[in-house]
């Protein structure tokens, strides 16, 4: 990559030595393909009402469902930019560390292998509650890790779309990606840095400067 690059992949959001010593941590993965506001969004509450020390991004080697993806150091790259002005989250690259596949009960056993005095909050979209039977031993998950769900407008009604009281904006990132490809505007659906590495790499069908 670009020297360029090697500065972004240096941002606040992966300096803090925290990530060693958090006690009480968020994990809060996805594809983030690209990440958009709607996700800092949802770093910004989980951080402010679940007293984590440290709220990890988990930006997925591979989608669950098989689907491509941009490449990962892409959307790694993306994640920290995105994130860069939350002091508390650090974008990791554990999931790639631990290759193939890719499973939240896999990742949260070995944070607590490291150290069991962790606690691990998992942060989810509204959208996970009618969809937990193709979850990998959710079950499992519930019993080692407390589960912060943040709705999205548009989920559902009452309590099955928006659980925690909150709804954040409807922004997928599969409709970014599909105005990108069309030449639309997302500047009010994505980070400033984010969009400006995007048309600097070509991402998303966005031509060059």
């Amino acid at each position: 990559m670009a020297s360029t690059d090697r500065l972004e992949r240096a941002s606040p959001a992966d300096s803090s030595n925290s990530e060693h010593r958090a006690r009480r941590i968020g994990l809060f993965g996805g594809s983030f393909d690209p990440p958009h506001v709607a996700h800092v969004m949802a770093a910004a509450y989980a951080l402010a009402v679940a007293r984590l020390d440290a709220l990890w991004v988990l930006p997925c080697p591979e989608h669950p469902l098989g689907k491509d993806l941009t490449p990962w150091l892409h959307r790694f790259v993306m994640s920290r930019l995105a994130f860069s002005d939350l002091s508390r989250v650090v974008v990791s690259d554990l999931e790639q560390e631990l290759g193939p596949p890719t499973r939240t009960l896999r990742t949260i056993e070995h944070m607590l292998g490291e150290d069991s005095e962790r606690e691990i909050v998992l942060v989810v979209g509204g959208d996970i509650l009618g969809e937990t039977h193709k979850w990998y031993g959710w079950k499992r998950i519930r019993e080692l890790a407390e589960v912060l769900v943040i709705g999205r407008a548009g989920e559902g009604e009452g309590a099955a779309g928006c659980p925690s009281g909150l709804c954040l904006p409807a922004i997928a990132s599969s409709d970014i990606r599909n105005r990108l490809r069309r030449g639309g505007a997302v500047d009010a659906l994505v980070p400033a840095r984010v969009l400006d590495y995007i048309s600097r790499h070509g991402l998303y069908g966005v031509d060059r400067p």
